[in-house]
C-alpha cells in the first residue's frame, strides 16, 4: 500500500514544475478566482484581520485579503508556487511551508483560509487541526473544494471518460478522494472533529469559459498533477478516445462563440470556540 508520504512527494514534485504552475495560473485561475470573495466573506476577513492563506498557489486569496487591508500571509508546499505568488503580488508575504505543520504560534490568526487545497493534502484532518491551533478563539476557518463530479463538469467529465475508455487504476500514489469534501456532511464532520463549532456549507456557482472545445483536455494534461499523470498513463488509443469524449462534453455547453463549463465550488466554514 502506498503511504501518505509518497503521495505528498508525488504532489509536491508535480507542483514544482514551472510549466504546470504556469498553465494552472493561465487557465484555471479564471475559475477559482470566482470564489475568492465568498471565501474571504465566510472567514470574516476585513481591514485589520490577520489572515493565513494555506495552499496559496499563485497567491490570489492572500492578495485579495490584502486588498481588504488585512494582514495576509500565504503559504504553499511548492517553491514554484511561492515564487509565482511573490512575482504576482510583491507586497504580500509568501512562504514555503507545510499545511500539516504550520510554522506559526498558536492563537495568532483571525482567519485561516484554504482554496482548493484540501484534496492535495495527504492528511487534511491534520491540516484542519493545525488551522484550529493557530486561530484565535472566535476565529474562523473557511475552505473551498470542487463540487461533486456530476456538477463540476470540467473535472467529472475526465474521470467518466477515463472509466469509459481507459483505466483509473494506473499505479498513482494513493491520496485522499478528490471529491471527499464535496459532501457537505463530510466537510461538517471533519471540521467538528478538528474542534470547530457551527460548521456550514454552501455551493458557489462558477463557470469556466473557454473558446476551443479541446482546451479542457489540454489544460488537464498540462496544468494539473493527479489528472495529468492519470491521462499520461493511458494507452495512446485510450488517450485519444478520452480527448474525443471530452470534446463532445464541452460542445454541449456552447454559448455563441464560446463554451461555458459548469465548475461550482463547495464553500465550508466554521468557528473556533470562544472564551
Amino acid at each position: 500500500m502506498t503511504t501518505g508520504s509518497s503521495f505528498h512527494e508525488f504532489e509536491q514534485a508535480g507542483w514544482e514544475e514551472a510549466s504546470v504552475v504556469s498553465a494552472y495560473h493561465e487557465h484555471l485561475s479564471t475559475v477559482t478566482a470566482q470564489s475568492v470573495g465568498p471565501l474571504l466573506d465566510a472567514a470574516g476577513v476585513h481591514k485589520g484581520s490577520r489572515v493565513l492563506d494555506v495552499a496559496t498557489g499563485p497567491g490570489y486569496v492572500a492578495a485579495a485579503a490584502a486588498q481588504r487591508e488585512a494582514d495576509a500571509i500565504g503559504i504553499d508546499f511548492s517553491s514554484a508556487q511561492v515564487r509565482m505568488a511573490r512575482e504576482l503580488h510583491p507586497r504580500v508575504r509568501f512562504e514555503q511551508a507545510d499545511a500539516e505543520a504550520l510554522p506559526f504560534e498558536s492563537d495568532s490568526f483571525d482567519a485561516v483560509v484554504n482554496a482548493y487545497g484540501m484534496c492535495h493534502l495527504p492528511d487534511p484532518d491534520a491540516a484542519l487541526r493545525e488551522a484550529f491551533r493557530v486561530l484565535k478563539r472566535g476565529g474562523r476557518v473557511a475552505f473551498t473544494v470542487w463540487d461533486t463530479p456530476e456538477r463540476t463538469v470540467g473535472l467529472g467529465a475526465v474521470y467518466a471518460a477515463v472509466r469509459a475508455h481507459g483505466s483509473i487504476e494506473v499505479g498513482l500514489p494513493a491520496g485522499p478522494n478528490f471529491f471527499l469534501f464535496s459532501d457537505p456532511e463530510q466537510s461538517a464532520r471533519v471540521l467538528r472533529n478538528a474542534g470547530f463549532d457551527s460548521p456550514s456549507c454552501r455551493q458557489v456557482p462558477q463557470v469556466w469559459r473557454i473558446a476551443d472545445p479541446d482546451t479542457l483536455f489540454e489544460v488537464l494534461t498540462t496544468g494539473t498533477v493527479r489528472a495529468a499523470a492519470m491521462l499520461r498513463a493511458q494507452s495512446p488509443g485510450a488517450r485519444e478516445a478520452i480527448r474525443v469524449a471530452l470534446r463532445a462534453t464541452v460542445m454541449a455547453y456552447r454559448r455563441g462563440d464560446h463554451f461555458d463549463i459548469p465548475m461550482p465550488a463547495v464553500l465550508a466554514t466554521a468557528v473556533k470556540p470562544g472564551l
